[in-house]
């Protein structure tokens, strides 16, 4: 339980005016901080500026308030290779998310032509990371409301605004896992993929044909997720799924001893349709999983910013388990 929730916001502004202050290139931007949309967008572009042969940044299409969708791609050449989503950031008041999206792709970057297991992987494969998946409502979080989750379409003959981007899929949609009410923090919208942000990535992986894995980065509950979150039968690569999660859960844990419980969503947290993962496994993506980054519940979606770095750091093993193990299982 937070006891006070506007000391908590507080201290997140402070924090940030702090970091603002001393910001110029990727060297000392401070990744110890939260950051605006404006902030997290200049700074990819001094990463594509840092790493030219490396990064680039694509826009793969643009929000209901007219926002750029932009995408990282991490590549080493070649046509149509093999390739790996990431997306943070859906639920726009998921911040740790995005703060650890930026980290992530930094040390993505920083780490090919050192690091063997990410060189291996960037040889071979692309990596595709969408770190503000919903930028109009992680813009809104920073302007009016700390707490949004949903976009900030309009709904037609409601006064409320928004539909939660994570049950828009069609992966079961319309069921007992999410809400037909626009006043719903779980409403799924008017039809699947109604929402501009979530047909942007469907249309991109679709139209990649190559995309091997999707990892979906939200938070809070140190949890590690796959399909199915719709149905409770158990998908047909369960035991592989669960395999590899619980080596990834294993060797987060090793860092700061952070417990993550894992398994498919419906038995592992809640019945959820139209979820981003259970769409993607239903077309064909084999490694399919969602983190809840920390924690279980003391701070929420207010995590202090001085829990960014750890949180990033603990996660990064259990990442490239997955992706590793991506790479090493052709299908």
């Amino acid at each position: 339980m937070i006891e006070d929730v506007q000391e908590l916001v507080d201290e997140e502004k402070k924090a940030m005016m702090k970091s603002r202050r001393m910001e110029r290139s990727t060297r000392t931007f401070d990744f110890a901080s939260y950051h605006t949309i404006d902030e997290i967008y200049d700074w990819m572009d001094m990463l594509v500026d840092d790493h030219p042969s490396l990064v680039s940044k694509i826009q793969i299409g643009q929000s209901y308030e007219k926002r750029p969708l932009y995408v990282l791609k991490f590549s080493t050449g070649g046509a149509n290779r093999p390739a790996i989503w990431l997306d943070t950031g859906i639920h726009s008041r998921e911040w740790i998310t995005q703060a650890t999206g930026v980290w992530t792709a930094n040390k993505i970057a920083k780490e090919y032509g050192r690091d063997p297991s990410i060189t291996a992987i960037l040889d071979s494969m692309d990596i595709f990371f969408e770190i503000v998946t919903n930028p109009d409502g992680y813009a809104f979080t920073h302007s009016s409301n700390r707490m949004w989750r949903k976009t900030r379409s309009i709904n037609a003959g409601s006064h409320c605004v928004g539909v939660d981007p994570n049950r828009n899929w069609d992966a079961g949609f319309g069921g007992a896992g999410s809400s037909s009410n626009p006043c719903s923090e779980t409403y799924r919208g008017p039809y699947p993929h109604s929402e501009s942000e979530v047909k942007a990535i469907v249309d991109f992986i679709r139209s990649h044909g190559n995309v091997k894995s999707v990892i979906s980065i939200h938070s809070y509950s140190q949890m590690l997720l796959f399909p199915y979150g719709y149905k409770r039968a158990p998908a047909p690569d369960h035991q592989e799924l669960n395999e590899l999660a619980k080596k990834a859960v294993n060797d987060l844990a090793a860092v700061y001893g952070t417990k993550y419980t894992y398994g498919s969503i419906v038995d592992t947290i809640y019945l959820a349709d139209g979820t981003t993962i259970d769409w993607a496994y239903d077309n064909g993506v084999k490694y399919s999983f969602t983190f809840e980054l920390r924690d279980t519940g003391r701070y929420g979606f207010l995590l202090p910013s001085t829990q960014i770095i750890p949180t990033a750091t603990e996660t990064w093993p259990a990442l490239l388990d997955i992706m590793i193990h991506v790479l090493e299982h052709p299908y």
